[in-house]
């Protein structure tokens, strides 16, 4: 009995080092059952329903976190973490702070533009339209909020799209809502954010703009600046905001042109809001995420984008040359 025991347990033993060195093999040939996506929270609702679709043709697992598209890029570059797909709200966050070190290509994929939300509990949601809504938001009882603009480019858009109202209505509306409530200044052209920004009771800031919807929900904010994307996938209400302010039109590039932010050293140029999607050169499971990547980009994917309200670019754009597993989506 003794003997027929000790064979078992030896042979069990072995069964457990074979899996384990079989799984170990595996994953260092990229051959995980699981592709890691960090995004915007923008992202999330299509990024969802195209993962679950992907994973209906293909079964392998997804797992997404969102941030800010800021440190988004931070996990990678700072913390060391590991992905195999990058997805942020600003391109040309990729081409500064990823390009060419964790990815050779940046793939120009879907935009959108600034818009004012609330809700049904917001103060004076009747009158505000879109030639009121500053003079709303000044109002002694109404508090607005926005994303962390150190962290989330909905922030600093927020920014830009608060001072290029300057010229477009004639009025001080950056100094009357950002530098009286804010350490935020600015000059004609140059918008600078400190590290550590400080706000009176008046704004309200969070690590990411769908962070702020619930407490817009609640009654908590009476308005927030976010993508017209959220707004809509949320139902909420919201004040379509001129083109010229909006960063939603390629052709007003040139209106936008005039301004840039500083943040954490690093100069950002205000452009239309243009989305940005890459593999990393150390993905774990390239061959995978370029399929996903692929999917995300079909006719397929982009309809998932269209029926969650994110306008797509059809075809897709590339910065830096175009990988060989990409070269059907340009069809």
């Amino acid at each position: 009995m003794e003997v027929k025991k000790s064979s078992a347990t030896t042979l069990l033993l072995a069964i457990l080092v074979l899996a384990t060195i079989t799984l170990t093999l595996n994953f260092q040939n990229g051959k995980t059952e699981k592709i890691v996506i960090f995004h915007a929270g923008s992202l999330s609702v299509p990024i969802a329903e195209v993962s679950r679709e992907f994973k209906k043709i293909r079964g392998i697992e997804i797992q997404a976190e969102t941030s800010g598209s800021v440190e988004v890029i931070r996990k990678v570059t700072d913390l060391g973490k590991k992905a195999d797909i990058i997805a942020v709200a600003d391109y040309s966050l990729c081409e500064k702070m990823l390009m060419p070190e964790y990815a050779e290509v940046c793939v120009l994929f879907a935009m959108n533009e600034i818009v004012l939300a609330y809700s049904k509990k917001s103060k004076y949601r009747e009158k505000i339209n879109d030639s009121n809504w500053f003079d709303v938001l000044q109002k002694r009882d109404v508090k607005f909020g926005f994303s962390d603009p150190n962290a989330d480019p909905c922030g600093y858009r927020t920014l830009f799209t608060l001072k290029l109202a300057d010229n477009y209505y004639g009025k001080r509306i950056f100094e009357d809502l950002i530098e009286a409530n804010s350490n935020i200044k600015s000059n004609k052209t140059l918008i600078i954010v400190p590290e550590r920004i400080q706000t009176n009771e008046k704004i309200v800031l969070r690590p990411k703009e769908v962070d702020l919807t619930a407490l817009l929900e609640i009654g908590a904010l009476d308005y927030i600046f976010t993508y017209k994307s959220v707004a809509r996938q949320h139902g909420l209400e919201f004040v379509e905001l001129p083109a010229e302010i909006n960063l939603g039109s390629y052709e007003k590039l040139e209106y936008y042109d005039q301004l840039s932010v500083s943040i954490r050293n690093q100069s950002i140029g205000v452009g239309p809001i243009v989305y940005g999607v890459t593999v990393l050169k150390d993905s774990a499971n390239k061959k995978v995420a370029f399929e996903f990547l692929n999917f995300m980009l079909s006719e397929n994917g982009r309809e998932i984008f269209e029926r969650n309200y994110q306008k797509t670019i059809s075809p897709p754009k590339f910065l830096g040359s175009v990988p060989e597993e990409l070269r059907g989506v340009l069809s």
